[in-house]
């Protein structure tokens, strides 16, 4: 879509197929509140569709523009069929922050709402005035249910800010909105057949048990990534690091790898003729390499060349080592030591061993 105050916009394809889902369902309302609007009902409902989703940008941008005025680097705002997110690069470091990032969505949301109710009032148009009647009612009720103190809406990230306050725990903060958004996941199954005395439509039904499905997906997986973060001080990438063998690149690999075995470490790094690394050897291409080929087929020819994402300090640690694997993806990572020099290569395989078993 485009940048908004520098901000990436993605929409996702599905939006598209909700739009006109929302046009096609909201058509008859449209007729039975405007008589006169006959064929025009459908223009109508899909004017309401772009308003709404309009809402849910501005919702979006404002959760995007205040964590980008509290320090936090923002990715990018993505619409989708149920609305929209907000990629923030990293958790807000302390409960105030992450507090005032969270609510400011909902507010934004209900003070349209209120607008649009307000701006309503004067509007003798009926079908102005229908509109912003709408979208008062879809904005109020968006700012409501993103209150609800449930993770993965707005208001379970406040209540983990206010426990994690309290507590001086995050994870703990964590636990109790996640708990409360797999709580309110069975609740929300539960609301159609209670407002229809137990004969619910297939369409609420179906609808109930989406939502529930996407809350309790979406409390579970902020439950998991928290677990993760509390395992993160003990990411000690120096002692990760496996040591290397530094080789030439016109070095059979054969012969490089009887050099790691000798040295009694387990990775190797080509370096060029003043010592400078140029590349690292996986393990993958290793074993890729038939055993009787080996003599013949000098390591620069399976050594990745390296890039400035695989280059690692070695005091770098916890969520920002995973921050930099992350935007760099690979097997195997460079580890240079304070002075700039080769102090080994870290495995992602090692990572993941750590991480599951801290």
């Amino acid at each position: 879509m485009g940048r908004i105050a520098g901000i990436p916009v993605h929409i996702s394809p599905s939006w598209f197929l909700v739009a006109a889902v929302i046009t096609v369902a909201f058509a008859p309302i449209v007729r039975q509140r405007l008589p006169e609007s006959g064929s025009g009902a459908f223009g109508i409902a899909l004017t309401f569709a772009v308003l709404l989703y309009a809402s849910v940008l501005f919702h979006e941008i404002s959760h995007a523009l205040t964590a980008r005025a509290l320090g936090l680097p923002v990715r990018g705002i993505t619409l989708h069929f149920l609305g929209g997110y907000t990629e923030i690069e990293r958790n807000a470091p302390t409960p105030g922050r992450d507090l005032v990032v969270s609510a400011a969505g909902p507010l934004v949301s209900l003070a349209a709402g209120g607008l649009a109710y307000l701006a309503s009032r004067p509007v003798d148009q009926p079908v102005a005035q229908f509109l912003l009647l709408e979208l008062a009612g879809a904005n109020l009720l968006v700012g409501v249910f993103n209150l609800l103190p449930a993770l993965p809406l707005d208001g379970g990230h406040i209540l983990r800010a206010a426990v994690w306050r309290v507590t001086g725990k995050e994870h703990t903060g964590t636990v109790v909105a996640a708990r409360a958004g797999q709580l309110l996941a069975v609740l929300v199954i539960l609301v159609p057949f209670v407002l229809a005395g137990g004969r619910p439509s297939f369409i609420a039904v179906a609808w109930s048990a989406l939502v529930a499905v996407l809350l309790w997906t979406g409390a579970t997986q902020a439950l998991a990534v928290s677990r993760v973060r509390r395992r993160l001080p003990r990411l000690d990438l120096e002692q990760m690091t496996r040591r290397a063998a530094p080789v030439a690149p016109d070095v059979p690999l054969a012969e490089a790898l009887r050099q790691a075995q000798g040295r009694g470490v387990r990775a190797l790094v080509v370096v060029d003729s003043s010592g400078q690394p140029t590349g690292l050897v996986s393990e993958a291409s290793v074993v890729a390499t038939p055993t009787d080929r080996r003599p013949w087929i000098p390591v620069g020819q399976v050594a990745r060349s390296l890039q400035a994402g695989l280059v690692l300090p070695v005091d770098l640690g916890g969520e920002e080592l995973l921050r930099r694997m992350r935007d760099t993806p690979a097997s195997e990572y460079l580890v240079v030591d304070r002075d700039g020099g080769v102090y080994g290569v870290l495995a992602t395989a090692d990572v993941d061993d750590t991480l599951a078993k801290a």
